[in-house]
């Protein structure tokens, strides 16, 4: 696979991996491909292993081929220097998806997702919407509104969920609409813990209404100045994601009860993100909060609980 004096491709990042010729060029096995997918997964997404012990081995592979293709797109918008460089990649990889859809697959993600898709009969547009997405985090840094915001998530991270769906071969719109709720959610909970972390990339995902409406500016914001206003535009927005993950909620009761393990403790790793801002005041700007170790094996083994209580 690798050529004398070139990085071997098979454990490359997918921003090396993009600017490196000689891997763009090297030859893919399906083999190797489905391979360097599950390498991907297992070695940079550190919830992974937690997940998808629960689900059937016989998807393992295909939640490892969707992942890389998440994770490429993710890397070439945010790890590849961004403006002009980000939206030439993400316009590549549209190609590559496109490419695939039409029968001609060379890079070893699409050589392996194309399997996937085929076995699973799963349209192009969750993967359009993903890339569309991290294309519109290059051009867009602020959100008006909330209806704005939505707008960003149905691109951002609804998709993620109905290719779990379709993997799982739930293809029905009361479900997808449940887990939309769902991934709408978990997405606005990321954003509120990682308030600083946006900031950095010169990105304000809080809506600007709302901020005026408490009378809070965007200097402020970048200024990391907590005050009550800021505190009241937090109590708001949090209120916002915890409403939307009580919608999504009854979704795990539709599932097979592997899955809806895995669904629920998603909710609940979100809502508990959500308290834990709470519980500090809403002062996300000083300290970014996080769910310890032991959190997450205890919201595991209550989920496993709950979910098996339930169906009992």
């Amino acid at each position: 696979m690798s050529r004398a004096g070139s990085p071997d491709p098979r454990f490359l990042a997918p921003e090396q991996f993009a600017g490196d010729r000689r891997a763009l060029e090297s030859e893919w096995t399906l083999e190797d491909s489905l391979a360097y997918c599950r390498w991907l997964a297992t070695s940079h997404y550190e919830n992974f292993h937690v997940v998808s012990f629960l689900l059937p081995k016989s998807l393992h592979q295909d939640f490892f081929n969707i992942y890389s293709f998440c994770r490429w797109a993710d890397d070439l918008g945010d790890e590849t220097g961004g403006g002009e460089t980000s939206l030439r990649l993400l316009g590549w990889w549209r190609g590559e998806l496109e490419a695939m859809y039409a029968g001609r697959v060379k890079h070893p993600v699409f050589t392996a997702l194309n399997g996937t898709v085929r076995r699973h009969d799963i349209p192009r547009e969750p993967f359009s919407d993903l890339i569309g997405a991290f294309i519109q985090d290059q051009t867009v840094t602020r959100y008006a509104n909330f209806e704005e915001l939505y707008g960003y998530c149905r691109g951002s991270a609804n998709p993620v969920g109905r290719l779990v769906l379709y993997l799982c071969g739930y293809r029905d719109a009361g479900r997808q609409t449940l887990s939309d709720h769902t991934c709408t959610a978990l997405q606005l909970a990321n954003f509120w813990q990682d308030v600083t972390v946006d900031l950095g990339k010169d990105r304000v995902y809080i809506p600007l209404d709302v901020m005026r409406r408490h009378g809070y500016t965007v200097a402020e914001l970048f200024g990391r100045r907590y005050n009550p206003a800021f505190q009241k535009v937090m109590e708001e927005i949090v209120g916002v994601a915890h409403d939307l993950f009580r919608k999504g909620l009854p979704l795990s009761r539709t599932l097979n009860r592997r899955l809806a393990v895995d669904i629920e403790l998603f909710s609940q790793g979100g809502m508990k993100i959500l308290q834990k801002i709470a519980a500090r005041n809403y002062d996300v700007l000083a300290s970014r909060p996080v769910i310890t170790k032991t959190e997450r094996a205890a919201l595991l083994l209550k989920t496993i609980f709950r979910v098996v209580s339930r169906a009992a």
